[in-house]
């Protein structure tokens, strides 16, 4: 089912990311992770992509796999740095065969092995280019990710939101996603901001549980992400403690998000790390 059919009919939910397993053991925890999650009733359930296409058949068969077990709404990720037209369309017709009707429609990050003046390779230069592509399927739901406190590589918020709306109402994008955020006063702006320049799509906020303090801020410093002070003042005293970080970790997500739905946010998405006790805990406490 298209996911901008789901939202339209329901007026609130939870929807997960996951990444696909590497090993049969991995894909054996990871059906665990996915029963656990479901009884929350998603919206959709999404499988990442990784740069440059380098997880282009374990996505595809994690989807499958999750096509012909679950009953679950599902939505690939699609990166397109380096991809050939003739590729995406080989494997969009693959999906369209196999009932893959949504997709996160990406850049993607350069690979490592790829050198910032290969960025030209391929026939896919922005996410705009790749949602353009797509939309002439005439098949697809189709999102976005959109970025609270602008993509690593914009000069500005303005520069950024533009691009945004590019995405949205010259390619068609039918909802957005939005990056990672531990302070809500990102996202509150952003959707003021995006308000005003006519951006009416759907945008779910990206939760990502802080579980493991120095490992998120790495990764948020490599996304533009801020971990306010607050946060981290909060979670120090728990370094070395993986138990009792993990559980301030909910505590605080759990804050974040009913922050969120009191101030008339619909839908929540969560970063799940291929791990069901955060978003799981998170959502208990919430009592969706």
């Amino acid at each position: 089912m298209k996911i901008s059919t789901i939202l339209k009919e329901k007026d609130k939910g939870v929807s997960f990311e996951f990444f696909p397993p590497k090993t049969e053991e991995a894909k054996s925890q990871f059906r665990s992770v996915v029963s656990g999650l479901s009884r929350y009733d998603p919206l959709y359930a999404s499988v990442t992509y990784g740069a440059g296409g380098s997880t282009q058949e374990r996505t595809r068969d994690t989807l499958l796999m999750l096509k012909k077990e679950t009953g679950l709404t599902l939505m690939s990720h699609l990166t397109c740095i380096g991809a050939t037209k003739e590729g995406m369309d080989a494997l969009l017709r693959d999906y369209m065969e196999n009932g893959i009707d949504n997709i996160l429609a990406l850049r993607g990050d350069l690979p490592h092995d790829i050198y910032e003046a290969d960025r030209t390779l391929g026939d896919f230069r922005y996410a705009i280019d790749l949602v353009r592509f797509i939309k002439n399927y005439d098949y697809f739901s189709m999102a976005v990710a959109v970025y609270p406190e602008g993509h690593q590589e914009a000069r500005s918020l303005d520069e950024d939101l533009r691009h945004a709306k590019e995405k949205i109402d010259d390619a068609g994008a039918d909802f957005a996603i939005t990056q990672m955020f531990f302070d809500n006063a990102y996202f509150y702006d952003f959707m003021d901001r995006a308000g005003k320049i006519g951006i009416t799509i759907p945008v779910l906020p990206g939760i990502m549980p802080i579980t493991d303090l120095e490992k998120t801020k790495k990764f948020a410093s490599f996304c533009k992400a801020t971990v306010p002070a607050s946060i981290e003042k909060e979670m120090i005293p728990f370094i070395g403690k993986p138990e009792e970080m993990f559980k301030k970790g909910v505590e605080l997500a759990v804050r974040q998000c009913e922050d969120l739905l009191r101030n008339g946010v619909k839908y929540l998405h969560f970063y799940t790390l291929n791990r069901a006790e955060a978003a799981g805990e998170i959502l208990r406490a919430l009592k969706i």
